[in-house]
């Protein structure tokens, strides 16, 4: 990632989407909305390199037993995510929303200011978009075109961790896509809105969507 427009300084806003999964704990657990039970889980682990770190070409085997092809360890951030959304799905909700910084192509397709949503459940979607309009965080809706898993594909693993450059934030929620089998879920892409550059910090993007969302649940 080092090198001129790498953004490598920033990367702390990188855990951008485990921030407001936490921000978002904390105010619900204050409000205590009733008749509603919500798991927050965040996938942390060290991003640092070493000796134990991944190479390009590297096979990882996810929690579920799918195998990945790792052509891009910058990609990282969904491999940690799809062992969360497994971890989700095992205890039963009726729902599943993810949020991540996930990638750079999202930014290209609108901007600093609004997230891109991934969804296969047309109501969940409905809801995630209302609770973002109601609260001031702009978000737009996009396509999980099925025909591009085929950018997923790999010859000696069950899938890649990316496709190519063309339709990036949208292979990239097809691949979290593998990793939820039944439930409604959704994908919230926010690697565009999580930074303020003019003020030069975090905006706490996601916490309101997702403490309105919450509460319409009870």
């Amino acid at each position: 990632k080092a090198g001129a427009g790498s953004m490598i300084e920033l990367m702390k806003f990188d855990m951008g989407g485990s921030a407001a999964v936490l921000g978002a704990a904390q105010a619900v657990g204050s409000l205590a909305p009733e008749g509603v039970q919500v798991d927050f889980i965040v996938a942390a682990c060290e991003n640092m390199l070493s000796d134990k770190a991944m190479r390009p070409g590297d096979i990882l085997t996810a929690s579920n037993g799918k195998t990945i092809e790792v052509l891009n360890t910058d990609a990282e951030g969904r491999l940690t995510l799809a062992d969360a959304l497994i971890y989700a799905e095992k205890l039963n909700p009726d729902k599943i929303v993810d949020l991540a910084t996930l990638t750079g192509a999202c930014i290209i397709s609108l901007g600093n200011e609004y997230a891109g949503m991934w969804s296969d459940n047309d109501e969940l979607a409905a809801e995630l978009l209302d609770s973002a309009k109601g609260s001031g965080e702009k978000m737009w809706r996009m396509p999980l075109v099925e025909s591009y898993k085929e950018e997923l594909k790999s010859k000696i693993a069950d899938l890649k961790n990316v496709g190519g450059r063309a339709g990036g934030s949208i292979t990239a929620a097809l691949f979290l896509k593998e990793f939820v089998t039944k439930t409604p879920w959704a994908h919230i892409d926010m690697a565009g809105p999580v930074w303020d550059a003019k003020a030069g910090g975090s905006t706490g993007y996601g916490v309101r969507t997702l403490v309105d969302f919450v509460s319409k649940q009870a």
